[in-house]
């Protein structure tokens, strides 16, 4: 397993569509490329979709397929599982999809104010238990994050197979007074045949066999706003 990571890690290097900064670079610093997305890596004025934590980058690479009118960005740590949408994506040559490896608390680091449309978070880990709130991505400390790059009420999309996640970053959004456009706890059966939510990750395939429904959430979060803890 070993030397198949570090083999992926080393094939990812020949990817053109990847970006693997050190952490050392960014933790206090600005990337070179913040606010200059547009200009000097996707070179178009395009939309700016992030899909956080993206895993293995299925849907990094769906969304970069159904719209090549927006540029979209899949950001994990985990090189080893990111190596295979990167690697699907240079496959299938899309300019608009790109990889960058790094850690989500220091995504402010590569883009500015107003400078990405859309966030995705993906069957995110849960998080649930009450002092791991602090990392769970669509918490408050993670949206008070989003908001220093996130365009003025843009908009955060939820799919998850876990309920309890669901519930708590809807009344998170009520809480806050948060513009809510979707809502649904049964995808498939609530919203059938949306190519934009049709797109399926591999672990979404394997909940989908063992029967559990997945919930999509999606919401708009302006920028002067600060987010509340729904205990708060």
């Amino acid at each position: 397993m070993g030397k198949n990571k570090h083999a992926r890690w080393a094939e990812m290097k020949g990817f053109d569509r990847v970006i693997e900064p050190p952490f050392e670079d960014v933790f206090r610093s600005e990337h070179e490329l913040r606010g200059k997305w547009h200009s000097d890596w996707f070179r178009n004025n395009n939309p700016i979709i992030l899909e956080l934590g993206c895993g293995r980058g299925e849907y990094t690479v769906g969304l970069a397929s159904h719209y090549p009118d927006k540029n979209i960005i899949g950001i994990d740590i985990k090189g080893a599982r990111m190596w295979r949408g990167a690697k699907d994506a240079h496959i299938l040559g899309l300019p608009n999809a790109t990889f960058l490896r790094t850690r989500i608390e220091v995504t402010g680091s590569f883009f500015a104010p107003g400078e990405v449309d859309e966030i995705w978070l993906t069957f995110p880990d849960p998080q649930m238990k009450r002092i791991r709130e602090k990392k769970r991505l669509s918490g408050p400390q993670f949206l008070n994050l989003y908001r220093r790059f996130l365009k003025d009420r843009g908009i955060v999309h939820l799919k998850t197979d876990c309920r309890e996640l669901y519930d708590y970053t809807l009344a998170l959004a009520q809480v806050n007074g948060l513009e809510i456009i979707s809502s649904v706890t049964d995808l498939y059966r609530e919203m059938p045949g949306d190519p934009l939510l049709s797109i399926k990750t591999h672990y979404e395939e394997l909940f989908l066999k063992q029967g559990v429904p997945i919930t999509y959430l999606s919401f708009r979060l302006p920028d002067e706003k600060e987010i509340l803890s729904p205990g708060e």
